[in-house]
């Protein structure tokens, strides 16, 4: 398995842990209705993905920090989108509880869709 992936990995998980913690510090402790507190959590994580990804997964700190923060912003759209319709759907369909229904969508958006649009456009 390439190095690079592992690390993509570890960055991942560290930005989710990021995100799940805020999103779930906001929904269970604060009572932030579920898909505000997801979008918080999305942001905060996705600052800190794109911080890890650029200074260690990549390396690639030499290139304009602007046009790949643009780039990142598309595609972390595009990931927030993604994450909330799934998690809105599994909740309000009454098919998993909030919880599980993050952490079952945030596995197959980061495997599916993440790494490799940042490997191929984001950080290229």
């Amino acid at each position: 398995m390439p190095v690079k992936f592992i690390k993509a990995q570890a960055s991942s998980l560290a930005a989710t842990g990021v995100d799940f913690l805020i999103a779930i510090l906001l929904t269970q402790v604060i009572g932030v209705w579920y898909i505000s507190a997801n979008i918080t959590g999305n942001v905060a994580g996705g600052v800190t993905n794109f911080f890890v990804n650029r200074q260690w997964v990549f390396e690639k700190r030499n290139n304009a920090i602007s046009l790949q923060a643009v780039k990142y912003i598309l595609v972390w759209g595009g990931n927030m989108i993604l994450n909330a319709v799934g998690i809105w759907l599994l909740v309000n369909y009454k098919i998993l509880p909030y919880v599980w229904a993050k952490i079952i969508v945030a596995v197959v958006i980061g495997v599916t869709y993440n790494y490799m649009i940042q490997k191929r456009f984001v950080f290229k």
